[in-house]
C-alpha cells in the first residue's frame, strides 16, 4: 500500500488524526486542589498523588541501607503523572496529570536520583500560559482550547521504554516522546514513518525474544476503527505497522504475547454525552470482551474470541500449552471503580482499602473456539510483571505490588506469587510505606528463569522521603538486600523499565 494512502485510509473521515477526536473532546469541570490539600495535611500519605511544581529533581545522591548486590548495574527508569494543578486548578482523575520520568542510577558506588517533566506541547504551552489550556482524558477542563492533533493532549505520563538504546515517555493515545537517557531532556515526538506522524503508540510495548519489539494503536478510542499494529526491530527501526480491523469499539490499556502471537482484549463500553473521556465512557460488563488473537506472521489477521466481561488494564505473562492460549490478568470486578482509580484520594477524601483487583486465567482454545476464565486465590494485587526468559509453553512467576491496610489504601508490599501452585512469597514495607510495581532484572550469567532481582519504588510520606529497593526474586520474604532512600518526596508513578550498563 501507498504509504500516504496508509494512514488516510486508516484514519478515514472524523477518525483523523487532524480532528478533534472523542478521546480528547472536554466540557466543564471543578475545582478539587482546596480539598486535595486539606487531605493531604491530615493525611500523609497523600503525598503519592500531590502536584509537581518543579520541572526537574536532582541529580541527587541516596542514603543506601543494606549492601547492594554485585552485578546489579544500570538505570530504573520511570514515569508517572506528576503535575496536577494549575492556577488554583486540580485535575479530578489521576491519569491526567503532565509525565515526570525518573532515572535512579544503581550499582556498586551507589544510588543517585534524577526526575524531570517531560516537555511535550502540552505542557510547555501550559507553563507559559500559567494555567491548563487543553482537554484531558478524564477531568473536563473549562475554557479548554479545540486541539489540532492528539499530539496537543499528550501527556507522555503512563510509561517507559528503552529501544535501540533510545528512551521513549509513552502514553496511550500518541506519539512517543524521546527523551536523553543521561540528562532526561526531552528530545520531542518520534516520527517512526512519514505517513504515521501522530498515530497512537500505546504505553505497554512488549520485547520479544529475537530482541524486536510489538506495540498497538487504538484508532477506535481517537474516533475510528481497529488497531494500528507496530512492529520494530531491537535497533528502534520500524519493521512493520499494520492495521487490524476491529467489529466493535473496544477500550484496552496493553495486550499480551506468546511466542507466536499477540492477544488483544477489548473490553465493551458505552457512551453518555457530555465530559471528558473518562467522564463519559462506561464499561458495558452486560456485554461479552472481544479477544483478538493474532499471528505474529499475518498481524492484519485475527481469530476472534468471546468472553465474560471483565476490567482488564494490565497482563502479566501469556503461554501455549495443549492447543490452549493461558493469559494471566489483573481482573477488577468494580468496572466504574477501574475507569477512575484512587478517585477519592485525588480529591483528598479518604476512601476505602481496594478489594478489587485478583489474578485470574483468560483460556482460549484454539480447537473448539471457546473462551473462559480461571480463577486464582483472590490476592489484591496490580502491575504484574515476570522473567521473559521463561519458556513458551510454561506459566512464569508473577512479580507484583500487593496487600493494603485501612489506613492506606494502596499497595504495601510486594509478592512473588506462582498462579499454578497457588504459592506465594511475600514482603511488607510497613502499613504506611507505599510500595510502587517492581522489576524483575535478571542476575548477570544466569539462565534459570527467575534468577534475578526486584528492583522498585517506594513512598514513606511520614519520613518524607520516597525510596528504592532491591529483593532477591527467588527469596522475597526475607526482604529488601538494600534501601536507597532521597531527602524528599514525589508523586507515585505507573511503569518502568531498567536498563543495565
Amino acid at each position: 500500500m501507498n504509504r500516504r494512502r496508509f494512514l488516510r485510509d486508516l484514519l478515514s473521515g472524523a477518525a483523523a488524526l487532524a480532528c478533534t477526536p472523542a478521546l480528547l473532546r472536554a466540557a466543564t469541570g471543578n475545582d478539587v486542589a482546596t480539598g486535595f490539600a486539606t487531605g493531604l495535611r491530615r493525611h500523609p500519605w497523600m503525598a503519592g498523588w500531590k502536584n509537581m511544581d518543579a520541572e526537574s529533581l536532582g541529580p541527587t545522591a541516596a542514603t543506601l541501607r543494606g549492601r547492594w548486590p554485585k552485578g546489579l548495574a544500570g538505570t530504573l527508569y520511570r514515569n508517572g503523572p506528576a503535575r496536577f494543578e494549575r492556577d488554583g486548578f486540580r485535575y479530578s482523575h489521576w491519569f491526567d496529570g503532565d509525565g515526570m520520568v525518573h532515572a535512579w542510577r544503581v550499582g556498586e558506588r551507589g544510588v543517585s536520583h534524577r526526575a524531570r517533566m517531560v516537555a511535550t506541547p502540552k505542557y510547555t504551552r501550559e507553563q507559559a500560559a500559567g494555567r491548563f489550556l487543553y482537554p484531558a482524558v478524564g477531568t473536563t477542563v473549562p475554557d479548554a482550547r479545540a486541539i489540532r492533533n492528539n499530539d496537543d493532549a499528550n501527556v507522555a505520563n503512563t510509561s517507559v521504554a528503552v529501544i535501540g538504546g533510545r528512551l521513549f515517555a509513552l502514553w496511550e493515545g500518541g506519539s512517543a516522546f524521546e527523551l536523553e537517557p543521561d540528562s532526561l531532556v526531552t528530545r520531542g515526538p518520534t516520527t517512526w514513518r512519514e505517513d504515521l506522524a501522530l498515530a497512537p503508540f500505546s504505553a505497554h510495548p512488549l520485547r520479544d525474544r529475537d530482541g524486536s519489539w510489538w506495540n498497538f494503536g487504538s484508532i477506535s478510542l481517537l474516533g475510528g476503527a481497529g488497531l494500528l499494529v507496530w512492529h520494530l526491530g531491537a535497533d528502534g527501526r520500524l519493521l512493520g505497522a499494520t492495521q487490524l480491523a476491529t467489529e466493535q469499539h473496544g477500550y484496552l490499556h496493553s495486550f499480551a504475547m506468546t511466542d507466536r502471537h499477540l492477544v488483544f482484549m477489548l473490553m465493551p463500553f458505552r457512551f453518555s454525552e457530555a465530559g471528558a473521556f473518562f467522564e463519559r465512557m462506561h464499561f458495558a460488563p452486560d456485554l461479552p470482551c472481544r479477544v483478538a488473537v493474532v499471528p505474529k506472521s499475518a498481524p492484519d489477521t485475527a481469530r476472534w474470541f468471546d468472553v465474560d466481561f471483565a476490567a482488564v488494564y494490565h497482563f502479566g505473562d501469556a503461554f501455549e500449552r495443549d492447543g490452549e492460549i493461558h493469559v494471566r490478568a489483573v481482573r477488577h470486578t468494580d468496572p466504574a471503580g477501574a475507569s477512575s482509580p484512587m478517585a477519592a484520594t485525588m480529591r483528598g477524601e479518604r476512601e476505602p482499602a481496594p478489594t478489587s483487583g485478583q489474578l485470574r486465567t483468560l483460556r482460549l482454545d484454539l480447537r473448539s473456539g471457546r473462551a473462559r476464565w480461571q480463577t486464582h486465590a483472590d490476592h489484591v494485587m496490580e502491575f504484574p510483571l515476570f522473567d521473559p526468559r521463561t519458556p513458551g509453553d510454561r506459566p512464569a512467576r508473577l512479580y507484583a505490588p500487593t496487600a493494603v491496610t485501612p489506613d492506606v489504601p494502596y499497595f504495601n508490599a510486594v509478592m512473588s506469587f506462582d498462579p499454578e501452585r497457588d504459592r506465594r512469597q511475600l514482603h511488607r514495607y510497613g502499613d504506611r510505606v507505599l510500595a510502587e510495581e517492581h522489576v524483575f532484572v535478571p542476575r548477570p550469567g544466569s539462565r534459570k528463569p527467575g534468577q534475578g532481582w526486584l528492583v522498585g519504588t517506594l513512598l514513606d510520606a511520614d519520613r518524607g522521603r520516597s525510596g528504592l529497593a532491591v529483593l532477591d526474586a527467588e527469596h522475597v520474604d526475607d526482604g529488601p538486600l538494600a534501601e536507597a532512600w532521597l531527602p524528599y518526596t514525589f508523586p507515585l508513578g505507573f511503569h518502568g523499565a531498567f536498563a543495565g550498563v
